[in-house]
This record gives C-alpha cells, structure tokens and sequence, in this order.
C-alpha cells in the first residue's frame, strides 16, 4: 500500500476542524482541494474517512482510527525535529506567529522582518487576528498576546515588555477647553472612546497607587483604536491610549498627554508558545528579539 503522505497534514487539518471549509482557510486551500486530499487518501486506504452530506463533513470511525494514528506520528516527527532544531545557531525554517492587528503590525511584525533579513533561510507567516488562537489546534509556533497570556495545559509563556496607557489630547483641544486637573473634571470634557457590542471600555487611572475606573461621557465611539488617535489629533476631544500607537505624533507636538500627575496604567506583553521538550532556535531567537525590542517601542519608560 503506498499512501500519499502530503495528504496527511491536510487530513489531520480537516478532523481538528470538522470541515473542509475551515481546514481549507486555515491552510490557505480550497475547499475542492481539501475533499481532493482527502480523496486520495480514502482511495489509497481503501476506506473512507468521512461521511460526507452537502453542508457537513463527519469523521468514520476508520477516519477517526487514522487519524489517531497520524497524530502519534506527527508528534514523534515534531519532536525529532525540534531536537535537531534546537542545536542549530541559526534559524531557519517556516515561523508561523499570531499577534493583535494593530499591535502586531506596528511593534511585532517589525521585529520579526529584521530577524529575517538576518537570517536568510528563516521564513515567516504571520497572522493578524484580535482572536485568541489555540497554538496547538491551530498550528502556530508562537503567539503574543497583549494583558492576560492565557492559561491552558500544553503552552509556556514569558513577558516580553509592556504596554502603557495614557490620556492624549491635541494642543487645539486643550487650548479651546482647557486641560482637566482632577479625575472629577473630565466629566465636562468630550471623549473618543472605544466601542464594540454595545460597550464602551472605561478608563483605567492611578494616582499615589489608587485605581480608578472612569466611565467617560463620549460622543465618539469607535471599534479601531487608530481611529480614535485619528479623531483625538482632529481636536474632537480626549483618549486613552497606548503609547505606541501615539508615540511619533507627541513626539512632533501633534498630542500632548493629559492629566500627567496620574500614573500610566501598565499592562503586560506576553509570548506564548506550545510546551515541548525542545524549543526550536526559530521560535527561541523570534522571542528573544522580541523581548530586546518591544520594551523600547512599546512604554516611553
């Protein structure tokens, strides 16, 4: 029997996402081409592997027997390669990294282009998703996630620098308003906040270690927080902020920071990866630069 062993990764795909639509757009395939591989496996195996109806694709038990089977062996290659891997001084070898969108593509995605200028047989895939993804479901060497890392068996973690958030407001705005002093006083000022389903992210102050939650009164709700540092430079009024998202427009006088008695509110970057016996070099040197490199874009401190 020979068994056409490119079609696997295409299988295993299709049963972890029950479908051939959802194992096609995780693997950048057509829908048609996925029921193909799969085809051609049935037909080397003589069984069939999935019931198949004109919306849904169910695993047989022949299906589900072999696919088993091709995970215990998909580990056992993973693990041998990671081994080799690991001894390497370089990284080569597909890197596949999730990250926020606009964080990602601003602070990470930089940093991760250079690791590859610098290493030639390193190559990148890079998804840009708010969603948290499942590292080992999904396939990605490595994801970063902004505030909580996650939790779950199978993965490890380590911060690689920190995300600071502040008040900005444009020097028009705060000449025609005034700056607020108190926490009190920003209930008289126009707000640009961020929205989505209905809800409106308060504002999170600290000032000599006391917290506050401030729920702003806000004509302008967005979902895109560039947007609303787009609008704050407009002079429609006052947004919290992340630092690198406004770093070059304070930097060239276009907003100024608001209220700066009150402490910044710190959150932590992380990088999470999937727990094994061996970290391979290309994951290793993608969060080692990135931990030298974000705290430099990404807090002002």
């Amino acid at each position: 029997m020979t068994i056409s062993m490119g079609d696997i990764p295409v299988f295993v795909c299709a049963v972890e996402s029950a479908g051939f639509s959802e194992a096609g757009r995780r693997l950048n395939l057509s829908r048609s081409s996925v029921g193909r591989a799969v085809a051609r496996l049935e037909a080397d195996l003589k069984v069939r592997l999935f019931d198949r109806t004109t919306r849904h694709q169910n695993v047989t038990a022949d299906g589900q027997m072999f696919y088993e089977h091709c995970q215990r062996a998909i580990t056992e290659l993973r693990s041998v390669e990671a081994a080799f891997d690991s001894g390497l001084k370089v990284p080569r070898g597909k890197l596949r990294v999730s990250m926020p969108v606009l964080f990602g593509r601003m602070c990470v995605a930089p940093v991760l282009r250079d690791l590859a200028k610098e290493n030639p047989e390193l190559e990148l895939e890079l998804n840009f998703s708010d969603r948290k993804v499942d590292l080992l479901e999904d396939g990605f060497d490595l994801a970063i996630r902004n505030g909580s890392p996650g939790n779950g068996a199978g993965i490890r973690i380590r911060r690689i620098g920190q995300e600071e958030t502040m008040l900005y407001a444009s020097p028009a705005y705060i000449e025609a308003r005034g700056e607020p002093g108190t926490v009190s006083e920003l209930a008289f000022h126009d707000a640009v906040t961020y929205g989505r389903s209905g809800r409106v992210q308060s504002w999170t102050l600290e000032q000599e270690g006391t917290v506050l939650e401030f729920n702003p009164r806000s004509r302008f709700r967005f979902d895109d927080i560039d947007a609303i540092a787009d609008a704050v430079a407009d002079g429609l009024g006052l947004a919290w902020l992340p630092y690198w998202l406004v770093q070059k427009r304070v930097e060239s006088g276009e907003l100024v920071r608001v209220m700066p008695q009150m402490s910044s509110h710190v959150s932590e970057v992380w990088a999470v990866w999937p727990e094994g016996p061996h970290l391979p070099t290309r994951v290793r040197s993608a969060i080692d630069a990135l931990a030298g490199a974000l705290p430099k874009v990404a807090s002002p401190l």
